[in-house]
C-alpha cells in the first residue's frame, strides 16, 4: 500500500512542476526564434508599393523569413539616409537605384554592391500632356524640359538617339510637385514612372510617356545592395533573405489581390488603386527575356556594362570604375534551377 501512495504522490509531483513551469516561461521563449538570424531591412522610401519593398513586406507576412531562419526587422527611410545607415552598420541590407549605385560607387567610393535587380527597366521616364500631341523627341525643340534635381542621362541619351538639339530645349530644375506640368509651367517633365504618370491621370489629364527602353537606351531600375563587407563576411543569411523574397515575388505575380492587401497593412493612408498601379508597372519592368529565363531577379554583365557606360558618357560618374565593382551575381543564380526558384 505504501508503495502505491508514493507513485501517485510523485506522479502529483510532476505534473505540478510542469504546470509551474509553463506559468513561468513565456509562451515565446518556447519557440525558436532564438535560433532565428537576425537582419536589418531598409527600404529606401516611405512604406509603399514599390517592388522590392512588396517582397519584404509578403515575405514577411507571408513567414518566408521564417522558413528561411531569419529575424527580419524591416525599416523605412524618411530622408535618404539608408545608404548611411547601411555604411555605418545599423542597415544590413537596403534599395537602391541602380545609377544611384554607380554613382556612389564613383564618388565617394562606397564598397557596396547589388546582388538582385528587380527593375530591368529604369525607374525614370519623361511625360508630356497628350493634348500636346507631341509626335517624337525632335518636336521637344522648342519646348520647356522640367528635371527634378540635375539633368538625367536618360533624356540626354533620348536627345542623342534622336538627334535633338539640347540647345533648343529650356532646361530647369523644377522638384517634385508633377502639377507643374498640367499649369503649363514646363512642356516635358521628369518623373518616376510607376508613380507620377497615375497621379496626374487621378488630377483628371492625360499624358504620354516617354519611356528610355523605347529607343533601346540602357536603364536600370531598383537592387538590394549589401556591402562588401557584408557579402564577405554574411553571405549565407543574404542567399536566405534573397530567397525568402523571390518566393514573395512568385507570390506577388499570382496573388496580387492580397499581396496589395498587406501592402495597406504597412501603408495604411495611401490609396489602394495607387498602389496597385505602382506595383503592377514595377513588376512589368521587372520582366525581361532574360528573367523568363533565368528567373526573377537575374542580371547581366552586360546589363551593367552599358548602364556604366552611358552614364560615363554624359558625365553622370565624377571618377571611372571597375563597373563590375558594382554587382555580385553569384546569390540571385543560386536560388534557380532554369528559371524554377528552388525552395525553401
Amino acid at each position: 500500500m505504501k508503495r502505491e501512495i508514493s507513485v501517485n504522490i510523485n506522479q502529483t509531483l510532476l505534473v505540478c512542476i510542469i504546470l509551474f513551469i509553463l506559468t513561468i516561461v513565456p509562451l515565446g521563449c518556447m519557440d525558436r526564434s532564438d535560433e532565428l538570424d537576425s537582419i536589418v531591412f531598409m527600404a529606401g522610401y516611405k512604406p509603399q508599393a514599390n517592388l522590392p519593398f512588396i517582397a519584404s513586406y509578403v515575405a514577411q507576412e507571408k513567414g518566408f523569413f521564417t522558413v528561411q531562419n531569419l529575424n527580419v526587422e524591416i525599416l523605412h527611410s524618411s530622408s535618404g539616409e539608408n545608404i548611411q545607415l547601411l555604411m555605418s552598420g545599423d542597415v544590413d541590407i537596403t534599395t537602391a537605384d541602380a545609377t544611384t549605385l554607380l554613382k556612389r560607387i564613383s564618388e565617394p567610393g562606397l564598397p557596396i554592391k547589388a546582388f538582385v535587380l528587380f527593375g530591368q527597366d529604369g525607374q525614370q521616364a519623361f511625360i508630356t500632356m497628350a493634348d500636346a500631341e507631341i509626335q517624337s523627341p525632335k518636336d521637344w525643340e522648342g519646348l520647356t524640359f522640367g528635371y527634378k534635381f540635375t539633368v538625367p542621362p536618360d533624356y540626354l541619351a533620348i536627345l542623342k538617339a534622336n538627334q535633338v538639339d539640347r540647345s533648343k530645349i529650356n532646361e530647369v530644375r523644377v522638384g517634385f510637385d508633377p502639377r507643374i506640368l498640367t499649369e503649363g509651367k514646363v512642356d516635358i517633365l521628369s518623373v518616376f514612372k510607376s508613380n507620377e504618370p497615375d497621379t496626374i491621370n487621378k488630377f483628371g489629364f492625360k499624358v504620354d510617356i516617354w519611356d528610355p527602353s523605347d529607343y533601346d537606351i540602357p536603364s536600370l531600375g531598383l537592387t538590394y545592395i549589401a556591402t562588401e563587407k557584408t557579402i564577405q563576411n554574411n553571405p549565407e543569411i543574404l542567399r536566405r533573405f534573397l530567397k525568402a523574397t523571390m518566393k514573395a515575388i512568385e507570390f506577388i505575380q499570382n496573388n496580387p489581390e492580397e499581396a496589395l492587401d498587406i501592402v495597406m497593412k504597412y501603408a495604411p493612408d495611401e490609396d489602394r488603386d495607387h498602389q496597385k498601379y505602382m506595383m503592377m508597372t514595377e513588376l512589368e519592368d521587372g520582366r525581361s527575356p532574360l528573367t523568363t529565363a533565368n528567373g526573377f531577379g537575374y542580371m547581366t554583365d552586360g546589363q551593367w556594362r552599358q548602364l556604366y557606360s552611358q552614364l560615363l558618357e554624359f558625365g553622370s560618374l565624377p571618377n571611372a570604375f571597375d563597373y563590375r565593382d558594382a554587382f555580385v551575381n553569384e546569390f540571385i543564380t543560386s536560388l534557380y534551377e532554369g528559371n524554377q526558384l528552388v525552395w525553401p
